[in-house]
């Protein structure tokens, strides 16, 4: 794919100069370039605009904390990548909401596991005070 320009003048002596310009190593330089200034922009945009945010009294300031519950094809539960059972699932999200009632949780569970798995651990996870929370799944690819 390399891009040449021609020019009217074919001199093939070997002082004549070039008969066309590889214009191929320019452009991968300069996407090169463009990917550096696109990464590097935005760091610098945010100091040279000095934006200071207003503060409120009735701002919140509570940030959201997410935790991971996996359910894998054998029905085991993980939660945050650690294997917990019922009573353990439980507690540990009870804990987590006690340090931040903001906490919510994303279910990922295997394609094969049976869905009444899938409703024992959203049971759990309500049974322990998380109403918040997303099942995780991917796209299907159109055919």
């Amino acid at each position: 794919m390399a891009a040449s320009f021609e020019t009217d003048d074919h001199d093939d002596s070997p002082s004549g100069g070039f008969s066309s310009i590889n214009v191929t190593p320019f452009v991968d330089v300069m996407l090169v370039l463009l990917v550096i200034f696109m990464i590097t922009a935005p760091m610098l945009i945010k100091d040279i605009i000095d934006i200071k945010l207003p503060k409120t009294a009735t701002s919140d300031g509570q940030k959201t904390e997410l935790i991971g519950i996996a359910i894998n094809k054998e029905g085991q539960v993980l939660l945050n990548g650690t294997l917990v059972d019922d009573e353990n699932l439980r507690s540990q999200v009870k804990d987590m909401l006690a340090a931040n009632p903001n906490t919510q949780g994303v279910i990922s569970a295997d394609v094969e596991l049976p869905y009444g798995k899938v409703v024992r651990v959203i049971d759990q996870l309500k049974l322990a005070g998380l109403d918040k929370f997303a099942v995780q799944i991917e796209k299907e690819e159109a055919k």
